[in-house]
């Protein structure tokens, strides 16, 4: 894994600390417990400082400018791509700028698909697939008259592998996966099934939006064709997501959005495009969300992501025990594997005669924020036989207060709703 550059190491204490909003905002007294990071993480000082200094001191247009500012401004946002890309174990060059995961997925299904997939073609997907990587292969599907299909889950949150082998036995063109679920908690064994489809001489993409903010990810391990990851949920800015591409792939791709810094030359008729990634980052760039995903890298780099993983391992543990021993969590049904060790940093669940929202709303009033819906997953819902379900995922700054005060407020929920 590459080293931290240019940031202290900090401790999980010091790291729980580092977020304005937990420390500004109460309920009754008592912190917020921010259980939501799965849907939005909180953004740490660090983030908030880079982006204010972009703004204070270094404002200006990059790659045009040659004058100070413009210079500064421009290598502080390629520097924070030589970051990230490093930090992954990509290249600059295969590192592109997009406005989130959805963003990135829809630039590969509208390039590499549409130059790629054609009439009676096959393109598999998975039934944990978030809607973000499941519309995109809709439309194209739909404009190409190609094939649709999904690997099932089973009834442990896990995926069908002898389905997708059957799959792959039919030549499908691309593989499109999540690498963890954001409603099970899956982790998909990304590397073993890359190698399957690449065998089959499929193309795979990877949504790694769950992952990247919560355990290590070393792309050239994984040997996939497209990974796709959004800033909001690792701790950094709304408004920037990352794609990383396969060099050979990229080049043959057309652009996606034609406009200004995306060209080398202009003519009457006809246009050329400048190198990577700059051919796919039309128009201005989002410069201080650039800097800000940087910084967030720095920072969870600083933490470490080891131990953050292994921190929110030891939150999902703790929650999956408290449900099944304890009497608030009486009548709760957990998605997904049943042990932390297989699972993400979330937990979400169903308890019996409460509806999620109403969950929800009864743990909200108490400070205790959990995310409840469907989860931009309908097909896993439907193929879970639920209509949504309530969920609390973890970040750094969690501790066994917060999981305590979730158990808790269920037990308030089982009062309210005269559950018992």
């Amino acid at each position: 894994m590459a080293a931290v550059s240019g940031a202290s190491a900090v401790s999980l204490a010091d790291a729980a600390a580092q977020f304005p909003v937990l420390r500004n905002r109460s309920f009754d007294g008592l912190p917020v417990a921010y259980l939501d990071s799965a849907a939005t993480s909180q953004t740490p000082d660090a983030v908030i400082e880079a982006m204010t200094s972009y703004y204070t001191e270094h404002r200006a247009s990059i790659h045009r400018g040659v004058y100070p500012l413009a210079a500064e401004a421009t290598d502080l946002y390629e520097g924070a791509r030589e970051r990230i890309a490093s930090w992954l174990g990509s290249t600059v060059q295969e590192t592109v700028f997009t406005a989130n995961a959805t963003a990135a997925i829809n630039m590969v299904a509208y390039t590499w698909g549409r130059s790629n997939v054609g009439r009676g073609d096959l393109v598999v997907l998975t039934e944990m697939e978030h809607h973000s990587n499941i519309v995109p292969w809709q439309l194209l599907c739909q404009d190409r008259e190609a094939e649709l299909a999904y690997v099932p889950v089973g009834d442990d949150g896990v995926l069908d592998m002898d389905a997708l082998d059957e799959l792959l036995a039919r030549g499908p063109r691309l593989v499109a996966l999540v690498h963890v679920s954001n409603v099970l908690g899956t982790v998909n064994p990304v590397a073993s099934i890359a190698r399957r489809a690449h065998d089959a001489g499929a193309v795979v993409l990877v949504d790694g939006t769950q992952a990247v903010p919560q355990m290590p990810v070393w792309l050239p391990d994984l040997d996939v064709d497209f990974y796709a990851w959004t800033g909001h949920k690792a701790y950094g800015p709304t408004g920037i997501g990352v794609l990383h591409g396969r060099r050979a792939l990229l080049e043959e791709m057309p652009p996606f959005i034609g406009g200004g810094h995306m060209i080398r030359t202009v003519a009457a008729n006809e246009s050329t495009w400048t190198d990577l990634p700059g051919k796919f980052e039309a128009g201005t760039s989002q410069i201080a969300e650039a800097i800000g995903l940087g910084a967030a890298v720095d920072w969870i780099q600083a933490v470490g992501i080891e131990a953050i993983h292994a921190h929110e391992q030891a939150l999902v543990a703790e929650t999956l025990d408290r449900l099944a021993s304890s009497s608030e969590g009486r009548g709760v049904t957990v998605q997904g594997p049943l042990a932390a060790s297989e699972r993400g940093a979330l937990v979400s669940f169903t308890l019996e005669g409460a509806h999620p929202h109403d969950i929800s709303d009864i743990l909200g009033s108490g400070g205790v924020c959990v995310r409840a819906g469907h989860h931009c997953a309908q097909p896993l819902m439907r193929r879970l036989g639920v209509p949504a379900t309530t969920r609390a995922s973890f970040a750094v700054h969690n501790s066994v207060a917060d999981v305590d005060r979730l158990i808790e407020g269920l037990g308030r929920v089982r009062r309210t709703l005269r559950l018992d």
